[in-house]
């Protein structure tokens, strides 16, 4: 993703969370339930006092010289089972927090490695939106990470919006698959 692509993204995600703007398509994402500003820092009972505010890791990260993907070597000896969001939602429910406990210790456990968070959405919605959304959901998942106490300099977030299913197909057996939040660890 480009530079200017990825601010403006930042822009877009930053107007939402400020206002509470919603995507208002018939089928889209943003029909039932709004992304809206105390919905952005929500990560469940558990961990409700997450500040997002200027916390965009792909954003530092590129200013100050590089993506990891293009830094460091990908590790292929470990993989991490994706985070799973409900409709619309950047909340991250109990039952998945355990996933991101998982990949936090991995961190700890081995200093020389860095991940990305990478956001996922299904395919209803406009692709601007999902962009956003998918965002969100990699910043939430990246603050989990920082208060469990990884450096915030070894996070980084993509989004990819609708653009990368693994499951294809309409109805919610598909989109609950793609509605999600994947780390790729890699090593310095």
């Amino acid at each position: 993703m480009k530079f200017s692509t990825i601010l403006a993204v930042a822009a877009v995600a930053f107007a939402m969370v400020t206002t509470g703007c919603r995507y208002d398509k018939v089928g889209g994402e943003g029909d039932d339930a709004a992304l809206n500003g105390a919905g952005v820092s929500d990560l469940g009972s558990d961990v409700d006092d997450v500040d997002v505010a200027g916390q965009s890791g792909s954003l530092d990260a590129i200013a100050e010289g590089g993506r990891f993907e293009d830094l460091y070597t990908r590790c292929t000896d470990v993989s991490f089972a994706p985070v799973y969001f409900g409709f619309d939602s950047t909340v991250v429910p109990q039952g998945e927090l355990g996933k991101i406990d998982a990949v936090a210790q991995h961190l700890t456990d081995n200093g020389n490695r860095v991940v990305v968070v990478e956001g996922n959405c299904d395919d209803r919605g406009s692709n601007e939106y999902n962009l956003v959304l998918g965002e969100n959901r990699a910043i939430i998942i990246r603050n989990y990470l920082v208060q469990s106490g990884i450096g915030a300099d070894r996070i980084q977030t993509r989004s990819y919006g609708e653009e990368r299913p693994v499951a294809e197909g309409q109805g919610e057996e598909f989109w609950s698959q793609n509605r999600r939040g994947d780390f790729v660890i890699f090593q310095k």
